[in-house]
């Protein structure tokens, strides 16, 4: 998912290859909520769907849509296990990611291994599999971020609120804690307070030296129950969310199903 910034989720940098992911275990149970911006995370997320109830969906397959301001776009099927985060895109069309390897490519993560195909034909070039191995996670995190904000690790702080074109906002800060001292993305999420949905949300991108915010403003579409923000855009703002004249980065989630009945062999190479 590259642009001018690509985007990235809050984990850290992945390496080619990992030990197996623990099988995660989501408890349906109200937390004890550290302070008031918790709380507001919290009943945001039930509105659209916990981590449990994504969860209950088992997999995901939809196609992802990416175009740059310049015309540019990325085109893939992306399929999803959410027990163990198993990730797999297909890319049709890539004229932004991995441009130069023409035709289909294909790239997966299988729980233990981030991989590589051009064509059928397993690439091994690690400066390719760096880039897998930040597509993928990054992928899968957009897809799950509203749930995944009452993750354990996150740090929640109640900014202000808002009025924006009218609409009241609860503005919320959420930061991640680090374990090796390199600064981490900052989200500052703006909550509606008459639909408890994130309308937009602020976010860095301190993977690329991007202390600047960038805008993310979503339309959500109920799919099988589940509250996601099928339609996306973004460009560089201040942390007021004033956006600048610059054009915006489209990217759009389609087709998507549920419950494919998808297994491990399905994101194995």
């Amino acid at each position: 998912m590259m642009s001018i910034f690509t985007l990235t989720s809050c984990k850290e940098d992945k390496k080619e290859v990992k030990t197996d992911l623990p099988v995660t275990e989501v408890v349906d149970t109200t937390p004890e909520f550290t302070n008031k911006a918790h709380e507001l995370i919290y009943e945001m997320t039930q509105k659209v769907g916990d981590y449990s109830k994504l969860m209950s969906k088992k997999d995901v397959v939809y196609t992802y849509t990416y175009q740059t301001p310049d015309g540019k776009t990325d085109v893939t099927t992306e399929k999803y296990i959410f027990n163990g985060e198993l990730s797999y895109g297909k890319y049709t069309k890539h004229e932004r990611s991995l441009a130069e390897l023409e035709g289909t490519i294909e790239q997966g993560y299988d729980g233990n291994e981030y991989w590589l195909k051009h064509e059928g034909k397993v690439l091994t070039d690690s400066v390719y599999l760096k880039r897998v191995a930040f597509n993928r996670p990054t992928n899968f995190y957009w897809f799950t971020m509203m749930p995944k904000l009452m993750d354990p690790g996150v740090i929640y702080e109640y900014v202000k609120e808002q009025t924006v074109e009218g609409v009241k906002y609860d503005v919320v800060k959420v930061s991640f804690e680090s374990t090796n001292g390199k600064p981490k993305d900052i989200y500052q999420v703006y909550i509606n307070q008459d639909t408890k949905l994130v309308d937009q949300f602020l976010f860095t991108v301190m993977d690329f030296g991007k202390a600047d915010p960038l805008l993310m403003q979503l339309e959500y579409e109920n799919v099988d129950g589940i509250l996601l923000p099928t339609k996306r855009k973004y460009k560089a703002s201040n942390w007021d969310a004033e956006v600048t004249e610059d054009p915006w980065v489209l990217v759009n989630w389609t087709d998507i199903t549920f419950n494919n009945g998808l297994t491990k062999a399905d994101f194995t190479k």
